[in-house]
Formats: C-alpha cells, structure tokens, sequence
C-alpha cells in the first residue's frame, strides 16, 4: 500500500469514527498531499460532502489540476467523478470498486485514467459498514 492511499484510508477510518461514511480520499500535487478529506454526509447533514468533494474543497484552489493525482477509499460515483472531469484530474486511484462499481467507464471516456487497486483493507472497511447500515449506505448511493 502506498502512503497517499494509506492517507485516504486514515481519512476514511477518521470518518468511521465520527459514525460516518468510511469513504476517505487525498488530493496529490508533485508528490505532495495537497488536500484531505472523507465522507461527512452525516456528520454535516449534507447529502453533497462525499470524500471527494470534501478533499477538493480542504486543498482549495490549486490553479490547474492536471498535475495532479486523487485518490480514494473507494471507486467514484457520479457525483465525485464528474467533479474530477470538471477539473481536468487526469489519475484516479481508487481502493476498489468491489462493493460499489461507481462511475470508472465515465471518468475513462472522459481521458482519466483509472487505477484500482482492488485493496483488501478498503473492501472490509466498505463490506463490515455496508452490513451494519445497510438503510445509510443506501441513502448514500441513492439506492433508496
């Protein structure tokens, strides 16, 4: 496991802990983190505040973001993957895909590329939240 997925997976149990989402992602520049952040819509009580966008608001304006590299927990939904589109990210790296297949095909006819790592860690994390909410993890996907 590398450190920025690492720091995404740190991100994602920070949430777990606040008895959120555990969906954590970074935002890379140069070989820096440049941004954090993890799901809080339950914590804000804001359906919007996916990891994602939660880590692109903590990094704040970067200027162009094509250098750039985001990584999360888990694959992009449609929601977070329009908002890497939207700003010309051109690497994703996501922890899997396993227990949601999210929005990869869009991000890649869209010029991103796409990396899953498929990490065992992220699929448990996912997996042991998924079972014990399963009404929240629906809400979360638009599932219900």
């Amino acid at each position: 496991m590398d450190n920025f997925m690492q720091a995404a997976i740190d991100e994602a149990k920070i949430g777990l802990s606040q008895n959120g989402i555990p969906i954590g992602s970074v935002l890379v520049l140069d070989g820096k983190i440049v941004g954090r952040g993890h799901n809080k819509r339950v914590q804000d009580n804001d359906p919007i505040t996916h990891a994602e966008i939660d880590c692109l608001r903590n990094a704040g304006r970067v200027g162009n973001y094509h250098n750039t590299v985001l990584y999360s927990t888990l694959m992009p939904c449609y929601l977070c993957a329009g908002a890497v589109v939207q700003f010309g990210i051109k690497k994703v790296f996501a922890g899997e895909s396993k227990t949601f297949p999210g929005a990869k095909d869009f991000m890649e006819s869209h010029g991103v590329e796409v990396v899953d790592i498929n990490s065992e860690e992220c699929i448990e994390m996912m997996k042991s939240f998924i079972e014990k909410n399963p009404m929240l993890w629906n809400e979360d996907i638009g599932g219900l």
